[in-house]
């Protein structure tokens, strides 16, 4: 399964159309990512990363909306063995 995480674009460091890269900010953390596939993206904007690839350039409410449902998800205990007999 591929999951792409929205972050938040801090700095560009490179805006070559084929090398652009730049700092994105995923809950306090900041990776180096490509991005070439958003060249419009502008930094604040939120972006959604897969494989260190921003893929597309998302608005906020969207940006919250996933993050929030993906910390849910991570606060999900697994099933129990008594919940896997029943």
């Amino acid at each position: 399964m591929c999951l792409a995480v929205p972050g938040r674009l801090e700095e560009w460091t490179d805006r070559d159309p084929l090398l652009a890269r730049g700092w994105v900010v995923f809950g306090g953390v900041r990776h180096e990512c490509h991005l070439a596939c958003v060249p419009e993206a502008e930094v604040g904007d939120y972006v959604l990363v897969h494989a260190g690839i921003a893929l597309n350039r998302i608005d906020i409410v969207a940006a919250e909306k996933l993050l929030r449902e993906l910390r849910d998800a991570g606060e999900e205990s697994p099933p129990s063995a008594e919940d896997e007999m029943l």
